[in-house]
């Protein structure tokens, strides 16, 4: 099937050209245009991404050294700064927003399936957070943060079977984390899991209305009564599971029905957890073990500012800024979409450090893995990415 294409070309396949399209055609995105069209930059940002470039000027050099290639890439359009700077600017960022939903949708379909333990089988699992992209107040002044700085804010859902982001709310850093929940729908009966900076009684009783459930930690100073207590297994770090309501005027008006506290120790690190949530159905142990999930939506952000090069975006516009977010999360989705359609064993973060190694070679993808000696892959792995630093 693969036979003669490029690695790049091989990954460029799976975007589904006509709904690209049709994204493009909602905002006329190439109205008047003759050369280098939406889906000609998509693929030059995209590469961009996947090869770890730093600048325009970056892009134009490697690209312009492999012109004899570039056909074989799907870019049928010389490629410089120019080009893109202008492209950046005014090529509207919610073209690809809306097709990074179509991403979405086609991921979350192929990890449907994805096994998270018996006791979770009914359930979607989300996990919420908050990443804040610092950027130079002279360069991105529509961004002001704060007197002397700038920022923006990437309010990201996780769906945890897959790690496929469902959710993304791009603000600008003034946003405080807990006012996302009011922008966010909840879906009845899915599991949300966040930390204690979205605990806000008020909007967490919005989201029990919905049916929906919530894994949280309880603030230091929680003032709670207690109703019930259930029996828990120490030995396996527990120390209780608790029926409580709030007492406090606040969070006894603001959520006015029992919450479950749960106490948890971890033996190797002797911390301890207080958790809450909505759900009293899912054993003890397994809502402790939801809360360690959220790590994956930590893992999401540091490999979008890996690939972001925060210090080095390719414009300096609030669309420019969008349009390379917007981007980089379709070119994540299409990595995740690779390996569950070609049945890649690797993580994506192996798989994506692969890629940016091997985008002009002409294996098919699951052969140029399959040639990764385990052990030297790990360790090269170990020395080139920063994600886990």
């Amino acid at each position: 099937m693969y036979t003669g294409k490029i690695v790049f070309s091989q990954v460029m396949d799976l975007v589904p050209a006509r709904r690209f399209h049709t994204c493009v055609k909602r905002y006329r995105g190439d109205f008047k245009v003759k050369h280098f069209t939406c889906l000609d930059h998509f693929r030059v940002m995209a590469f961009a991404q996947l090869s770890h470039r730093e600048s325009l000027r970056d892009i134009e050099v490697c690209l312009r050294a492999m012109k004899s290639k570039l056909y074989h890439m799907g870019i049928r359009s010389s490629v410089s700064r120019n080009n893109l700077s202008n492209a950046n600017e005014v090529r509207d960022w919610r073209i690809y927003a809306d097709f990074a939903q179509v991403l979405i949708h086609q991921a979350r379909q192929l990890y449907a399936d994805e096994d998270c333990g018996k006791e979770l089988k009914d359930f979607t699992l989300y996990a919420l957070d908050a990443s804040t992209i610092d950027l130079c107040l002279s360069l991105f002044p529509w961004a002001r943060f704060r007197r002397h700085k700038a920022a923006i804010k990437l309010h990201t859902l996780i769906d945890l079977r897959g790690n496929i982001p469902t959710f993304i709310h791009i603000s600008d850093g003034k946003l405080h984390d807990v006012n996302v929940l009011d922008i966010l729908l909840p879906e009845p009966g899915a599991i949300y899991v966040v930390d204690r900076g979205y605990l806000d009684y008020e909007r967490l009783y919005k989201m029990n209305l919905a049916k929906a459930f919530f894994v949280t930690r309880a603030k230091k100073n929680m003032r709670f009564r207690r109703r019930k207590s259930r029996p828990v297994d120490k030995s396996t770090g527990l120390r209780c599971d608790q029926t409580v309501v709030p007492v406090t005027f606040y969070a006894s008006k603001n959520y006015p029905e029992p919450l479950r506290r749960i106490v948890f120790v971890d033996e190797e690190t002797g911390k301890r957890y207080v958790f809450l949530t909505n759900n009293f159905l899912l054993p003890a142990l397994t809502i402790t073990e939801l809360y360690k999930a959220r790590w994956q939506v930590e893992l999401f952000f540091k490999w979008i500012k890996q690939h972001l090069r925060i210090k080095a975006f390719f414009g300096t516009s609030e669309n420019a800024v969008k349009c390379q977010i917007w981007i980089a999360i379709s070119t994540y989705l299409l990595v995740a979409i690779l390996k569950k359609t070609m049945h890649l064993d690797q993580s994506l973060y192996t798989i994506l450090q692969v890629l940016s190694l091997s985008l002009f070679e002409k294996d098919p993808i699951p052969q140029l893995l399959a040639k990764w000696d385990p052990d030297e892959r790990d360790s090269r792995i170990c020395n080139q990415l920063s994600l886990f630093d």
